[in-house]
């Protein structure tokens, strides 16, 4: 038990000297001087305020419930800094494995006891001079209202409450600091999609209030890279790597907060045992918590996964960017620093060797970076306790880090490790492309061609794939498409002018409405089902191809069809789909793509699977980032597969459809199971059902007079829930 409490007592002091974070853009205090109100009381009542229409109090309660939301972390930190460097603070000898450590049962208590209650002295006097008497508890809230400002969902309220008001450029703000946060939320797409055609609201205002700057500043430095300046680089990658080691001294710092013991309680995982039981329970999830923080400063707002090495690869650009600009003192201090994480690497004791030549002569005063020296050494320590607790009391760990020493690691327990690893090795390193071999022979068991590659076609990740339909099957699709676009008046699949065109006719059909039809007897079922078998075949062979170490799955599927308006044909300039990116927003005039919303930033592949030919018009192209020069067209053929990354490597658009009518399932593809699409399983239980439910029939007696499909159609939908209303996605 001495063993673990010393163990539990190595990090109990936090580094002095964090520096403060910045007050988010926007939330200056209403009341200055003041100690902050309780967050949760000012949500509410903002929210009172905002139901009654009363807009410009809900503004200001809305925006000081942030305000004191964000005062509280801040003085967590600050006093968890502060007291951690008075005199006196640090742990007697005793406790850390001095020479003599004190002996005799129970004479480390005192020493522990003492230290314990001395900081806990310090933090609340800090906490009562920043916050008022009593300001930790009024401040602290529940994980209901901690979520819904981890989602942003202040903002969303602000953003409606800016536009009210006639405040156009802070609204769009706020939309755009939600949407941020919250890419899938269909509301806030089209709130997104109207502020952009807004010519009142300046294009800077679409800035993200919240997001941590070291974000800008590492995509900045990147950038200048990239255009060989490494000179103007280095002050932005600096600025990024002090950023992000702010940012994770304030996330650990919350993790000391009462919120991590709160959110065990109220999961029913507090602890069952005594005092020393409660002492280990509650570090060892703060430990947790803190190991997070990597992974927390490293994903960016909206995505679901970190940047694998966040920090290691800041490092190595730093390093590569002084050996640019000729400062290799500092080059060999980054490189130094990149040797903690991987002492092993290749590259970084090749450009070692390098700057140590340059320099001509040794330099044993160079080492690595101060601050990355301190973060390991703490990391590994904090690591070697988990790694303890997890061998001996039965936690649990998730290594958030892929450079930990394998010797840190208990001999126990590697082994186990070792295995869960392997189980997915697609979430510790990118997949790697499997020789064409591999690929062809998949398709060849398809009765798939290949028609052309990625080199014929003049770009990258993108092939025209021939053979994956009958001419049966697409009279299928056709006649689907066709029978649910006759039954719209009843069912809500209403063709409409295209949203990008208005001399073109657009409908749409989901996997799920066509299911829906089916089962009500509008559509004939083989359609539906043949419509679900095909999707997924595409969804087969676009793995094979690009991605066949990682499972992709379908984010969603759409039957479209475009047809061109008679009499609107003539001298018509514009296109059927203007050219863009599927996860990314294209910028013509700098040729950059942003992943970021409103574009569907999870969608890693695209589909286009052809089912006709008979108009004029409508073919694919793909363009060069400036959305003007074409490098490649394809035209659509019954059966034809055109499938590509979806990124700004492959900008794309459709020439106008001039006459006929243009149908193709368009389907996307994600990495992200949880982005997978539900409707797609919702249509295939619908359709097996009906199946079972004939297949009673069969058994029983016939029914003489047949349910009409009208009927038939409302028990379905009501047996489902709540009727869906059926949604007509703007997409290729």
């Amino acid at each position: 038990m001495l063993r673990l409490l010393r163990l539990l007592l190595l990090l109990l002091l936090p580094p002095p000297g964090s520096p403060e974070p910045p007050e988010p853009p926007g939330l200056a205090q209403l009341s200055p001087g003041s100690p902050p109100q309780a967050p949760d009381l000012l949500y509410a009542d903002g929210l009172r305020a905002y139901s009654a229409g009363a807009w410009a109090p809900a503004v200001a309660l809305l925006r000081e419930a942030l305000r004191s939301r964000a005062a509280l972390g801040r003085a967590r930190q600050e006093c968890g800094a502060s007291c951690a460097a008075e005199p006196g603070a640090a742990l007697p000898s005793q406790l850390l494995g001095a020479p003599h450590p004190v002996s005799g049962p129970g004479v480390w208590e005192p020493l522990l006891l003492r230290a314990t209650l001395r900081r806990a002295e310090c933090l609340t006097q800090c906490a009562v001079r920043r916050l008022g008497p009593g300001g930790a508890a009024r401040l602290r809230v529940g994980s209901a209202l901690r979520d819904a400002f981890r989602r942003r969902e202040p903002y969303n309220y602000l953003q409606r409450a800016y536009y009210q008001l006639k405040k156009l450029d802070l609204a769009a703000s706020a939309a755009h600091t939600f949407f941020v946060a919250n890419p899938t939320h269909l509301q806030m797409r089209e709130d997104m999609a109207k502020y952009r055609r807004m010519s009142a609201i300046r294009p800077q205002s679409f800035r993200d209030l919240v997001t941590p700057l070291y974000w800008a500043a590492y995509d900045t430095g990147l950038e200048l890279l990239e255009q060989r300046e490494a000179a103007l680089a280095l002050p932005q990658l600096e600025e990024a790597l002090q950023g992000s080691l702010a940012h994770m001294e304030s996330c650990r710092a919350a993790c000391e907060g009462p919120e991590e013991h709160q959110g065990a309680e109220e999961e029913g995982e507090g602890s069952q045992g005594g005092l020393y039981e409660a002492i280990a329970g509650h570090w060892i999830r703060v430990l947790q918590c803190r190991q997070h923080c990597v992974a927390d400063t490293a994903t960016r707002p909206g995505r679901s996964f970190p940047v694998q090495d966040f920090l290691l690869s800041q490092l190595r650009r730093l390093h590569e960017a002084y050996a640019q600009v000729g400062n290799m003192s500092q080059a060999m201090e980054n490189v130094l620093s990149v040797l903690l994480f991987y002492p092993e690497d290749e590259a970084a004791k090749k450009a070692l060797n390098q700057y140590q030549t340059q320099l001509g002569e040794p330099r044993p005063d160079l080492g690595p970076r101060e601050d990355i020296q301190r973060f390991i050494l703490r990391s590994l320590g904090e690591k070697r306790q988990l790694y303890y607790a997890m061998e001996h009391l039965g936690t649990s760990f998730k290594d958030p880090d892929s450079w930990t020493p394998e010797a840190l690691i208990p001999k126990a327990l590697r082994e186990r490790l070792r295995e869960d690893q392997e189980k997915k090795p697609w979430d510790h390193q990118p997949p790697q492309q499997k020789p064409l071999a591999h690929w062809k022979d998949a398709l060849l068991m398809e009765g798939v061609t290949l028609t052309q590659d990625a080199q014929q076609l003049n770009g990258s990740e993108r092939a025209v794939l021939d053979g994956l339909l009958t001419s049966a099957e697409c009279g299928v699709l056709l006649q689907l498409a066709k029978d649910a676009a006759q039954a719209g008046a009843r069912s809500g699949y209403r063709g409409r002018r295209s949203p990008h065109s208005p001399h073109e006719r657009f409908e749409g059909l989901t996997v799920l409405k066509a299911a829906q039809l089916a089962r009500a007897g509008t559509v004939g079922r083989p359609g539906a089902k043949l419509l679900l078998e095909v999707s997924e075949r595409v969804r087969t062979l676009t793995q094979a191809y690009f991605s066949p170490e990682r499972p992709l799955h379908l984010s969603f599927t759409h039957l479209v069809c475009r047809s061109a308006i008679e009499g609107e044909q003539e001298q018509r300039m514009d296109l059927s789909h203007p050219v863009h990116a599927d996860n990314c927003v294209l910028d013509p005039d700098t040729g950059e793509c942003w992943r970021e919303p409103p574009a569907y930033t999870y969608r890693d592949y695209s589909g286009l699977l052809y089912l006709n030919d008979d108009f004029k018009g409508g073919d694919l192209f793909f363009t060069q980032p400036n959305a003007l020069t074409v490098t490649a067209q394809v035209r659509p053929r019954c059966g034809r597969l055109v499938a590509f990354s979806s990124g700004g490597e492959n900008p794309h658009g459709v020439w106008a459809v001039t006459r006929g009518r243009r149908c193709a399932l368009a389907l996307w593809h994600t990495w992200a199971p949880e982005h997978s699409e539900q409707e797609w399983t919702e249509a295939k239980e619908l359709l097996q059902e009906e199946e079972e439910e004939e297949e009673e029939e069969d058994i029983l007696s016939r029914d003489p007079s047949p349910e009409p499909p009208s009927h038939k159609l409302q028990r379905v939908q009501e047996k489902a829930g709540k009727p869906r209303r059926v949604r007509v996605r703007e997409e290729l």
